[in-house]
């Protein structure tokens, strides 16, 4: 399997609108990070989509992607989501609605808010296209084969609301948390390799801070985590120095392996 960070930014992005930040007029390319969103191929040839960020084009063009099996969504926030008109290309190329995944909520917001990629009544006028997507619900716990894969959607809280993270096979993904409870440890135990939301050094109400997220990763003990959702706070040659051996920040186009 392999795992492809096609954005590990906030919801702000980095470098954020007009900011004259030290880290935001970094020239490490790692400290450019765009909103989060993830591809994950897998050992049968299929590819999971993982949220559809405002910057999906250009990250789908940066990972030479050209077609997606299914999109799994974490939950309907527009960092996640609005660059959804952007899957045009990729429905197109599959003569077909692409299957797209989530919490029941999250799906119905999406199709009010994107009816006309949803809706089969809004028809593309003759010579033109349109994004076309099919909503299938998941549940908590529930696991499903998706693309030749077994995906188990685990809730989390993300401040008032409630997000799925996702174990996909050997990796636990998980962004936009702000508690992982001990039953969701459990779930996630035994994943090689775990990502993981880690926003600033102190608190924060929806999210959990980078120590939270070091505490978290500890506890559930997968070979390699990987935290995203990173803020303008931190260069990343910084944090990665002084993170514990075998937690490190993700960066915008890392591949990782998971065998």
């Amino acid at each position: 399997m392999k795992l492809t960070f096609l954005g590990t930014g906030t919801s702000f992005g980095v470098p954020q609108v007009g900011c004259a930040c030290a880290i935001c007029h970094s020239t490490d390319p790692r400290d450019k990070r765009n909103r989060v969103g993830a591809l994950v191929e897998t050992d049968t040839g299929g590819k999971l989509l993982i949220d559809t960020p405002p910057e999906l084009r250009l990250q789908l063009i940066a990972a030479g992607v050209d077609t997606v099996d299914a999109v799994l969504f974490t939950h309907d926030h527009a960092d996640h989501t609005h660059g959804l008109d952007d899957i045009r290309a990729l429905s197109n190329r599959g003569n077909g609605p692409l299957d797209m995944y989530g919490s029941a909520d999250s799906l119905a917001r999406l199709a009010q808010r994107f009816r006309y990629i949803f809706d089969d009544d809004i028809k593309a006028l003759p010579g033109t296209s349109k994004p076309q997507g099919r909503a299938i619900p998941l549940a908590d716990r529930q696991t499903m084969v998706i693309a030749g894969v077994d995906v188990t959607p685990v809730a989390v809280p993300h401040g008032p609301v409630s997000v799925f993270g996702y174990r996909i096979g050997p990796l636990a993904y998980v962004t936009d948390a702000k508690i992982i409870s001990d039953d969701v440890v459990e779930t996630l135990k035994g994943a090689k390799v775990l990502v993981l939301n880690a926003l600033f050094r102190t608190g924060h109400p929806t999210h959990l801070s980078i120590p939270e997220a070091v505490r978290v990763a500890q506890r559930i003990g997968a070979d390699r985590t990987y935290l995203t959702h990173l803020t303008h706070d931190n260069f990343h040659a910084d944090l990665e120095a002084e993170l514990p051996q075998g937690i490190m920040p993700a960066f915008d186009g890392l591949t990782v392996r998971i065998d």
